[in-house]
């Protein structure tokens, strides 16, 4: 296991800590191959068209907490990730969880100018404190920092905790600039880490009826796949409070549906407060999902429970899952997600009979912060549905992704994250946007994605047209070099 150091307030970021690569192209199984030998060597790039930063990934796990509010310490531009957060809490996922009186964000910027990056933002920042605490009486503030209010050395640990000490409930600083780390979801490790430190406080007591679920902003199916083991979730952080998230230390497990999002915060819980880690991935897939409710089984001592809920399950669903793979046979897809749920849609397409065209996810951990061998997706997909050929490992670099899908022109793009569809569009490949993550989970999932790609495939006229009329910004030049032209020979990276 990684040793997590809270007596500092920033968080290593991934490329020290496990060795995060942003730049591959080769096959699945030789990546799982270099990560279980040494670490693969990461392949920078001569050019890049884009990058995603740390700051908004750290504001997705701090701005849903219902009860808290959020400075982000820098220009006024660098808050403007926070709308995409606030359109998520208020319009999209409150209907998903049942949320009837959503509160509204508490999001707001310091506005850094030029004159405060020459006489320093200091004071700026405690006077935004201060007024944030008065205009809200949110449980909790969080200042986020930005590459401007680092660069200039602004103090901001010091300046959260005189404010902590005045106005007496927690200001949680955040370090969070994107120059930091080429993996933008170092972002959510940062967020975590000043929770643990500042928020969780040690158990008064275990409870032995309540899982902490660390999850993005889908649909909830963990409150009923937990019902027959007789306990309930405690989900972190979208729509938890800052209470919550203090007695997150007195559950009896944790579980994840991503590594990627959670591999922190779970070891973080098992190191500093003994809350175990399920040590299997997220239940995506046939196989995987059997693993995942036998481990958790085994876990709460009802290892009956979970093969009752296991036969239940497939005598329920295996059939309409033959049904699907029926119709989805020979069907070429093409996966594109962050790393683990990159690999999640890659169990999907196993599963539902399709071949594994290629995919490109957005960065590559050859190991977690929990040190489970089990928690590598990857790893499992290779060993239990083979290979995956064109394989990319591409931090959000569109014109390789354009590159790369022009040339192997699947029957259908999965993609994870949105305004990547719309590439597949302009060529006519037909593209389903995994919006919820949950509700592909499981056997029910599997069902319900399943439905999902038919469809798709059966409504293929408009891409089909729009590909006629559609202008490709990128030259013809371009589409016909190889994609890996700009990445750069590997170096090795040591991991501490």
């Amino acid at each position: 296991m990684s040793q997590i150091d809270l007596s500092i307030p920033e968080v290593s970021i991934r490329e020290i800590r496990l060795g995060s690569i942003t730049g591959y192209q080769g096959t699945a199984e030789d990546l799982v191959e270099k990560s279980c030998c040494g670490h693969p060597g990461n392949r920078g790039r001569g050019f890049s068209q884009c990058a995603g930063c740390s700051i908004s990934k750290a504001a997705c796990m701090v701005s849903l907490i219902q009860d808290a509010a959020v400075i982000i310490h820098g220009p006024v531009g660098c808050s403007s990730c926070l709308h995409e957060f606030e359109f998520t809490y208020l319009v999209n996922a409150n209907p998903r969880r049942g949320i009837k009186d959503p509160t509204t964000r508490r999001m707001y910027s310091t506005n850094l100018k030029e004159t405060d990056t020459v006489y320093g933002g200091a004071r700026k920042l405690a006077a935004a404190i201060r007024e944030v605490n008065e205009r809200t009486e949110a449980s909790a503030i969080f200042v986020l920092s930005s590459c401007a209010s680092a660069i200039i050395g602004d103090d901001i640990e010091s300046v959260c905790d005189e404010a902590e000490a005045e106005i007496g409930k927690p200001v949680v600083a955040i370090f969070c600039e994107g120059f930091k780390s080429t993996v933008w979801t170092t972002g959510f490790d940062a967020g975590y880490h000043g929770i643990v430190r500042k928020l969780v406080k040690p158990p008064v007591q275990k409870r032995k009826d309540v899982i902490n679920v660390i999850n993005f902003w889908g649909s909830d199916v963990f409150t009923k796949w937990f019902e027959p083991f007789g306990v309930k979730p405690n989900l972190i952080t979208p729509f938890s409070t800052v209470d919550g998230l203090g007695h997150a230390s007195e559950a009896i497990a944790t579980v994840q549906i991503c590594p990627t999002l959670g591999s922190y915060l779970g070891a973080a819980l098992e190191q500093e407060f003994g809350v175990p880690e399920i040590k299997t991935a997220a239940p995506y897939g046939i196989i995987q999902t059997d693993r995942w409710f036998r481990e958790l089984g085994k876990l709460l001592g009802k290892e009956d429970v979970a093969e009752e809920v296991i036969h239940q399950k497939k005598e329920e669903y295996l059939p309409k899952i033959e049904e699907l793979r029926k119709k989805l046979k020979g069907v070429r897809a093409y996966v594109t997600a962050g790393s683990a749920h990159g690999h999640a849609l890659l169990n999907i397409v196993g599963d539902l009979g399709m071949e594994a065209a290629g995919a490109s996810v957005f960065h590559h951990d050859p190991k977690f912060d929990s040190g489970f061998e089990a928690a590598d997706l990857l790893s499992r997909r290779v060993k239990d549905y083979g290979d995956v050929p064109n394989y990319n490992v591409c931090s959000k670099q569109e014109f390789e992704f354009v590159n790369v899908l022009n040339r192997i022109r699947p029957d259908i793009l999965l993609a994870r994250h949105g305004g990547i569809t719309l590439w597949a569009a302009k060529l006519g490949i037909p593209a389903l946007l995994v919006e919820d993550e949950q509700a592909n989970m499981g056997y029910e999932g599997l069902v319900n994605y399943g439905e999902k790609v038919v469809d798709a495939l059966e409504n293929d006229e408009f891409v089909k047209n729009l590909s006629k009329h559609a202008i490709n910004p990128y030259t013809d030049w371009w589409m016909e070099q190889s994609p890996d032209m700009f990445l750069k020979e590997a170096k090795k990276k040591e991991v501490v």
